[in-house]
């Protein structure tokens, strides 16, 4: 954690670093997420298109690799997840998966996930 900063704070950092890095097509696409997509219908342009409605919903900042970020976007109707690894120090992101939300694990705004 940086010190002095607090948890929305650090997430409304790392949600710039993220859009900034898409934006300027810092982006690593891994081998999960270029099967999974096929199978999904959403494409890579429409989750690089989508960065202005990027939103954190959840928060693994001691993942295995990189700290993660669940990602809730939009575009147009289509409602969708993206989990992005965070390299700062090598200043990209890395697409892990990205999946449209089952609405029996997911609140109405696709934002919380229901207790089971």
């Amino acid at each position: 954690m940086i010190s002095g900063l607090n948890d929305n704070e650090l997430h409304s950092e790392t949600l710039a670093f993220i859009k900034n890095c898409v934006q300027k097509k810092r982006v690593v696409w891994t081998y999960h997420v270029n099967i999974r997509m096929a199978d999904r219908f959403i494409s890579r342009s429409i989750i690089l298109n989508s960065h202005e409605s990027y939103e954190i919903i959840e928060a693994y900042p001691q993942d295995k690799y990189l700290p993660s970020y669940l990602i809730y976007s939009t575009s147009d109707d289509l409602v969708f997840h993206i989990l992005f690894a965070v390299d700062t120090q090598n200043k990209n992101v890395r697409i892990v998966t990205a999946y449209t939300p089952d609405p029996k694990l997911w609140s109405k705004d696709f934002k919380r996930r229901e207790k089971t």
